[in-house]
Formats: C-alpha cells, sequence, structure tokens
C-alpha cells in the first residue's frame, strides 16, 4: 500500500464567514486522514496507546490553493514521505471530488514516543511487531 484516500463532506460548522472552509480545519482532515491510512495496514492508534507507543506531532505544513466550501466532498489522498524507526512522514493532496481540482498540499511529521517518559524510541527495536506493519507502506 501506498497511498489511502479519505472521503469528507464538509460541514457548514467548519466554514467562515467567507464561505470556505477554515483553514485550522484541514489538520482535522489531516488526522482523519492519517488514521484511515494508519489503519489500511492492520494498525490502530488505540492498541499503539496501550502497548505505549504515543505518536505526537513534530511538524505541520499546509498550502491553500482554493476553499473548499460548504457541502463539497472532498478527498484526502495520504502517502507516506519519509519512515525510519524513530519518525513517520506523510503528504496529503485534498482534492474536491466534483471537479479533481487539488484544494490544498499537505505534510506532517510525526515521532515514535514511549506514553510514559515520551522519550523517543526507536520502534524497531522496542516493538518490532508494530515496525513490520509500518515497514507493510510503500514509499
Amino acid at each position: 500500500m501506498n497511498k489511502s484516500v479519505t472521503k469528507i463532506r464538509v460541514r457548514y460548522a467548519e466554514t467562515d464567514k467567507m464561505g470556505i472552509v477554515h483553514h485550522a480545519n484541514y489538520y482535522v482532515y489531516f488526522e482523519a486522514a492519517r488514521e484511515d491510512f494508519i489503519e489500511a495496514v492492520n494498525l490502530k492508534y488505540s492498541d499503539m496507546e496501550d502497548m505505549g507507543i504515543m505518536m505526537p506531532i513534530v511538524e505541520t505544513e499546509c498550502k491553500y490553493h482554493e476553499g473548499a466550501r460548504y457541502g463539497d466532498d472532498i478527498l484526502i489522498e495520504t502517502s507516506l514521505e519519509k519512515l525510519s524507526p524513530i519518525k513517520v512522514e506523510l503528504n496529503y493532496k485534498v482534492i474536491r471530488a466534483c471537479d479533481g481540482k487539488t484544494l490544498a498540499n499537505g505534510k506532517t511529521a510525526q515521532v515514535f514516543v514511549d506514553s510514559k517518559s515520551f522519550k523517543i524510541i526507536r520502534l524497531n527495536k522496542k516493538y518490532p511487531e508494530v515496525w513490520k506493519k509500518f515497514e507493510k507502506i510503500e514509499l
């Protein structure tokens, strides 16, 4: 697997006075897409957290091209940019479903940390079974 696609319908509450999606909501969309992406390789945040693994965001970026509007169906394509035993970087492409127009591009970087100490861990050493699932994701 090298990408996943998440479909979202823009809700009225996500728009601003200009009638477009407020910029902060794209990060909410990225979160939903990221969850779908890791679930595609049989991983769940809740299972990882139960094991003692957390994945805090350490970098984010979003470039806006055109605003999505209330009622738009949007697709978020999520793909792996880079993977190491301590960090995962993902790319996002937000597309309006009706015309295929790219509305935004984004990136996030997350590190793997121990849930108690919040210290960075090497996933391949501490949780090899989880690391093997991440390795199934193609660049």
